[in-house]
């Protein structure tokens, strides 16, 4: 079931298409990551989800019912990438404060600032400043911030900014197991391969608009390029082959591209024929990071195509 659907989303500054005509839903209980690059349109599109702005066309529909910022706003938690913390206050006047303001009671509040500080490993930070505290740690404060009142959606944008690789783990076992109770996750950032990591399903947006909508795994295969890895007991010698190309080769490893035809026993016959000894036979799948790089990359350059020939 969606959780969160979004319709034909359109939002206007000045003359620019900051979201230009966005749709996709997001499963309750996924991790959802929403890439794209700098001046893409995901803040943007964030910003709408948590009603900070308004769309100028479209519609929002938040757990079956169309959203409205000044009673649905409690179901979200959103962690900006911007820091949102009074520096002067003491970290448990801070946190208690902005969960009594999500709707918890004190008694409430103290109670699961508490368990996520003993969770977390922040203990002993109650009567810290926040001035005091470094960017890894400010950001475990504002990812405890985000999920304490237990909201259903959970906005992350670059969550793991500043964390050190022990701090980066604990922080993703807690996203996991908020996925596995229910919560469902937003998850922004530039890192492709914590995406790769952690998401179930992806949307790509550039310049205003959706490109890419799926799952990680069917993305991955829709952009294979029919690329193998085969490791051989011996080195290789003089290959040829009509069944397919060579793109690299390295010590008892070459990477072969199979050509439009063939299939992968057409490859292993040839080995087999020439006696190679086959130690591993993998394919190679794309990353995340060159399927981003190479659709944005397309898409500016239809962009400069359709401009010229304004």
């Amino acid at each position: 079931m969606a959780i969160l659907q979004l319709k034909h989303l359109k939002k206007y500054f000045a003359n620019q298409k900051a979201v230009d005509d966005i749709s996709f839903d997001i499963e309750q209980g996924s991790i959802f990551g929403l890439l794209g690059p700098n001046g893409a349109g995901k803040t943007t599109l964030l910003r709408m989800i948590t009603g900070i702005f308004y769309p100028d066309e479209g519609e929002i529909i938040l757990d079956g019912k169309k959203f409205m910022p000044d009673e649905d706003a409690i179901k979200i938690g959103y962690m900006p990438e911007e820091r949102g913390l009074y520096k002067k206050m003491k970290i448990g006047e801070q946190a208690l404060y902005l969960a009594q303001l999500k709707g918890l009671s004190k008694a409430d509040a103290i109670q699961k600032i508490k368990f996520w500080f003993e969770r977390l490993e922040m203990e002993s930070w109650w009567n810290k400043k926040i001035e005091d505290l470094s960017k890894g740690m400010s950001q475990k404060l504002q990812f405890v911030i985000t999920v304490l009142h237990e909201p259903k959606l959970i906005i992350l944008d670059e969550p793991f900014s500043g964390l050190d690789p022990v701090n980066a783990s604990l922080i993703k076992d807690e996203i996991y197991g908020l996925a596995q109770r229910g919560c469902t996750i937003i998850f922004s950032t530039h890192r492709m391969e914590q995406v790769e990591e952690i998401c179930d399903h992806i949307v790509l947006v550039n310049l205003g608009k959706k490109i890419l909508d799926g799952t990680v795994a069917q993305v991955k295969q829709d952009f294979k390029e029919n690329k193998f890895s085969i490791q051989l007991a011996g080195v290789p010698g003089n290959i040829n082959s009509n069944a397919f190309e060579v793109v690299d080769t390295g010590a008892n490893k070459i990477i072969v591209r199979i050509k439009d035809g063939f299939k992968n026993n057409d490859v292993l016959q040839y080995f087999i024929q020439q006696n190679y000894s086959i130690e591993a036979f993998n394919e190679l799948l794309p990353s995340l990071n060159d399927i981003f790089i190479h659709l944005v990359e397309d898409t500016k350059a239809v962009t400069r195509q359709f401009q010229k020939a304004q």
